[in-house]
């Protein structure tokens, strides 16, 4: 990689402009548990584009979100392949926020003045969970409806407000179309928007903080 990007920067001279940017000191005691959270912003942006790809083919409609997710399995070139690497990036990326929040737990990197970093940083676990949850129930089968009916019903047990709550999450009273779409939206705009708002925050202040050396 570093020979390409010399290529690159003999050309368009990337290097001397950006000296600021692209070389930063690093504490002498980190390793690979350092790069956690660029593996998990790596398997977000995978999932921006192969989402942008199946929100060309898939349908939000309560008559035609399965068909549209088989005509994409099995009509659609490589949409197999697709779906499958949105799928399986959407498990690792949740994996790898985890595994960094325990690295940057473990090595006491929360404590001042990195506080606000370490609350990007759940809020951001928190979003990820939640695409994840309003993902699953898109493909529109049985197990996806059942596990939404399950998990939305949670939200009607939270006292006072639980009924007000299940509304909100349902648009309604059951899971049916107006759930799908709702879940769609959130899905594919709000809840990424919400995140790229995080990611911009979290590496704001790892640039101007540094990295923690840790314990």
């Amino acid at each position: 990689m570093g020979k390409i990007f010399d290529w690159i920067d003999s050309r368009l001279g990337v290097k001397e402009p950006h000296k600021k940017f692209l070389q930063r000191p690093v504490p002498q005691n980190i390793n690979y548990s350092y790069c956690l959270g660029g593996m998990a912003f790596t398997y977000f942006l995978i999932l921006v584009f192969t989402g942008l790809l199946l929100s060309l083919y898939y349908i939000p409609s309560e008559k035609e979100a399965f068909k549209s997710i088989v005509m994409i399995n099995e009509n659609v070139r490589l949409g197999w392949l697709v779906r499958s690497l949105h799928k399986w990036s959407a498990h690792l990326f949740i994996i790898f926020i985890i595994l960094h929040t325990i690295r940057v737990f473990v090595s006491r990197a929360y404590r001042p003045p990195r506080e606000l970093n370490w609350m990007t940083g759940v809020f951001g676990l928190v979003i990820a969970m939640a695409s994840g949850f309003t993902g699953y129930l898109l493909p529109w089968d049985q197990k996806a409806y059942w596990a939404t009916e399950v998990g939305t019903a949670m939200f009607g047990t939270v006292p006072f407000i639980g009924e007000h709550l299940l509304y909100m999450v349902r648009g309604g009273a059951y899971v049916d179309g107006m759930t799908l779409i709702r879940f769609y939206s959130l899905h594919v705009l709000y809840l990424p928007f919400s995140m790229a708002i995080i990611l911009w925050a979290h590496f704001h202040m790892v640039k101007r903080q540094g990295i923690a050396k840790g314990l």
